[in-house]
């Protein structure tokens, strides 16, 4: 087995047809797939499905990939390596967050890296939690900031809490349930609610909040972003369900009332791979704790969802520095797994 048949086999499946992955590599389509043909044939399993218009993973293609992903992430940290000695950054770092994190922050940071480190390819792609998280176990992401309600980290991940905070019901101070300043999960039963969509960590909260009181959700409007909810809230169209920071950023045309048995909280995370070999970007994820969430939200004064937080917030992601060294590794690795930060 050679390596140039795992990553000519990496590129099929990630462009899913062998004309976009041999552009990718800059060889020739038959060189592909003559090589891909021969990795197939000393495995003795057809790892790729060229049946339809496009090609598609077979069942063994899907257990073979995060391993043949991890095989050349290694290669890519044994030249990471040498180059950090000889002052050489390059390759690639692919992050995700969620979509409705604060756009105006990581992009800021990552401009500014990309200044100090032209040689270095970033990705940077906006989904749910739920994809993100299985994007981050397939070695596609090398970190995601993610919504969670968990009460531990998802399966092969490390996480670091950012913030966490309760959510709560916002109405329009109009709206019958403006008398009210706690309500139970069960009370919501009925009303029609405005929440973020399936696969976010406050949809999951809510979710669980219900099941826990025996209730299902009566689900009103969906948005990607908890802004617009809270703005259809305040004209009186429903029951947002929002982090307690948004709604009391915007006090003066929502009411904010707690919810009760239980109370359903929100997480921001950061999260990268705790399983695997140790890569050039083991180093973002150990520097990336710092120091408590509480300090950095008493420090902002107020939470995430207004600017000085925003910034409180971008404090806690990787450096310019931090992320140099997260990419020493070789361009065509596509990304890397990743290693819990030491104690």
């Amino acid at each position: 087995m050679e390596l140039r048949q795992l990553e000519y086999f990496v590129a099929v499946a990630e462009e899913a047809s062998f004309t976009r992955a041999a552009a990718r590599l800059h060889v020739a389509q038959p060189g592909v797939s003559a090589q891909v043909r021969r990795l197939e044939a000393e495995l003795g399993e057809q790892l790729l499905d060229r049946s339809g218009r496009s090609v598609r993973p077979t069942e063994a293609g899907v257990a073979v990939l995060p391993h043949a992903r991890a095989a050349l992430a290694s290669v890519g940290a044994v030249r990471g390596a040498i180059e950090e000695l000889t002052g050489l950054v390059r390759g690639r770092v692919a992050i995700g967050m969620v979509s409705s994190y604060p756009s105006a922050v990581l992009p800021d940071l990552l401009a500014s890296f990309s200044r100090l480190h032209p040689d270095v390819e970033i990705t940077l792609g906006e989904d749910n939690s739920d994809r993100l998280v299985q994007a981050l176990q397939h070695g596609e992401l090398d970190l995601a900031l993610i919504g969670s309600a968990r009460t531990g980290p998802p399966p092969g991940l490390a996480t670091q809490t950012l913030t966490d905070e309760p959510l709560v019901a916002a109405v329009s101070h109009t709206h019958p349930l403006a008398t009210r300043s706690t309500l139970t999960v069960a009370a919501l039963a009925g009303s029609p609610l405005m929440c973020l969509p399936r696969g976010t960590g406050i949809r999951t909260a809510l979710d669980d909040a219900c099941a826990t009181a025996g209730v299902e959700p009566r689900i009103a409007f969906e948005a990607s972003d908890p802004v617009p909810l809270a703005l259809l809230a305040a004209r009186g169209l429903g029951v947002a369900i929002l982090p307690a920071s948004l709604a009391a950023a915007r006090s003066g045309e929502l009411h904010a009332i707690a919810l009760t048995r239980p109370q359903p909280r929100g997480r921001i995370e950061l999260a990268w791979r705790a399983e695997g070999p140790v890569s050039p970007a083991a180093p973002c994820a150990d520097r990336s704790r710092a120091p408590d969430a509480g300090g950095l939200r008493r420090a902002a004064g107020i939470a995430w969802w207004t600017w000085p937080a925003r910034w409180a917030w971008a404090a806690r992601l990787p450096r310019p520095a931090r992320l140099a060294r997260a990419a020493s590794r070789d361009s065509r690795a596509r990304t890397a797994n990743h290693v819990a930060p030491p104690p």
